[in-house]
């Protein structure tokens, strides 16, 4: 029987993707490991190898075709005398993962109720089962809308994400509700929608669409600031020592240069192993004190950011980290990333003194308890045993979640920073 090639999760995250193109055509023959098709999520392109050998009957979803949900059958590898005549007659559906197929049908959820609500959506279950990603299932339940209801747009009329964004937006039919209504605290969870862009007076524009990465960093930071309740501590570190050691270990060699981000990785490292308890996640049984520190870096690329982590930065002197990091950074602004490369960081940095920020307060980055953004080195005027003084100075402010980390441990990670940052020799011991 022919081979389904589904459309694989490259991420523990990834609901859906973008096939951005095809290395194969029908009627070649491949092998296993042989590269077939390249796959776009929000934060890399990645190439998908062959796990089986075969001749390829049918491609199901062309190249550039977006919103493609995991799961979802892409083409079709047909073994040693099999033709196409021998690939299924739908030719596009994946079978339903076991989750999915226990997953109640709407008509289903009205019977305990007992009411006699208009049943909607009962004609679709006895017509057959709707076939929607897993994401929007979920949107569609928090919305209230009626699946059957919807026109899917992927994959032989898969319901996607953005069918449900349209459906919402254009009204689409509710689903029918029960007699008893939900009490407050089983309301409670949504949050509603955002202020709609669309008021009277607003002038002409031009939309760009959102893309998968943009969509992502949306809701991640969202969710962080609606669950995480942040708190800021500041700090200010006078940084002409660490200039000038920098300047120093630069000339001691060509194959390396040493930027000031570099040294704030290493201290911040160096900080945390300290301060242990600063190096931790939330969750609802209990805090996660991590024994390594892996550091994840906010870097700027087209349409949105990423966050490549220095894994093990505690243990690693500053040579190693500039250089991972040189090469994280560039294959990060390619999309060259893979997903262990940027996922499962334990504490962040983000540092926008580059572009002469003075100070500001960054988002955590989920389910981190912590992240450091590092503002602009400047000279400022300082108190030096009672005497004005001009010293280089660089804003760092820590946003904390307070579910992990209180003032106090907080307040000691920035202490523990900044005797590394202004004394910067004690970081090459």
């Amino acid at each position: 029987m022919p081979i389904s090639i589904l459309m694989p999760a490259l991420s523990p995250t990834m609901s859906e993707g973008n096939l951005a193109k095809w290395h194969v055509k029908e009627g070649d023959t491949i092998s296993a490991g042989d590269v077939i098709a390249e796959i776009e999520t929000d934060k890399a392109t990645m190439e998908v190898e062959a796990v089986e050998e075969g001749k390829i009957g049918k491609i199901v979803v062309a190249e550039g075709t977006e919103g493609v949900a995991v799961n979802a059958v892409i083409a079709w590898l047909l073994e040693e005398g099999e033709s196409a005549g021998d690939i299924p007659s739908d030719g596009g559906h994946a079978p339903a993962p076991a989750a999915e197929a226990a997953t109640p049908q709407p008509a289903a959820k009205a019977e305990p109720a007992k009411t006699d609500a208009p049943a909607a959506s009962a004609p679709k279950a006895s017509e057959g089962r709707v076939f929607a990603s897993p994401l929007a299932k979920r949107m569609a339940e928090q919305a209230g809308i009626d699946l059957g209801a919807v026109k899917g747009s992927g994959p032989n009329g898969r319901i996607v994400k953005a069918d449900i964004e349209a459906a919402v937006s254009g009204g689409a039919p509710k689903k029918a509700v029960a007699a008893a209504a939900p009490t407050p605290a089983a309301a409670a969870p949504s949050l509603g929608q955002a202020p709609s862009a669309d008021v009277p007076g607003m002038p002409e524009y031009d939309e760009v669409p959102n893309s998968g990465m943009r969509k992502v960093i949306a809701k991640r930071l969202t969710e962080s600031k609606q669950f995480a309740p942040h708190f800021y501590l500041t700090i200010d570190c006078e940084i002409d020592e660490l200039l000038k050691v920098r300047k120093d270990l630069n000339t001691k060699g060509d194959d390396f240069k040493l930027s000031v981000n570099d040294l704030v990785i290493r201290a911040a490292a160096l900080a945390l192993k300290k301060v242990p308890a600063a190096n931790a996640s939330w969750t609802e049984k209990a805090i996660r004190i991590y024994k390594q520190v892996d550091i994840s870096v906010a870097v700027a690329i087209d349409d949105g950011l990423i966050t490549p982590v220095i894994k093990d930065a505690g243990s690693k002197g500053l040579k190693q980290i500039s250089a991972e990091m040189k090469d994280l950074a560039t294959r990060a602004r390619d999309r060259k990333l893979k997903p262990e490369e940027f996922q499962g960081g334990t504490f962040s940095i983000s540092n926008l003194g580059m572009f002469g920020i003075k100070d500001f307060a960054a988002v955590i980055n989920p389910p981190q308890g912590a992240i450091l953004a590092v503002g602009a080195g400047e000279q400022r005027a300082v108190v030096k045993d009672g005497a004005l003084a001009i010293a280089t100075v660089m804003s760092c402010t820590l946003s904390v979640d307070h579910r992990v980390v209180d003032g106090a441990i907080g307040a000691q990670f920035l202490a523990a920073f900044k005797k590394l940052v202004e004394d910067p020799l004690t970081m090459l011991l």
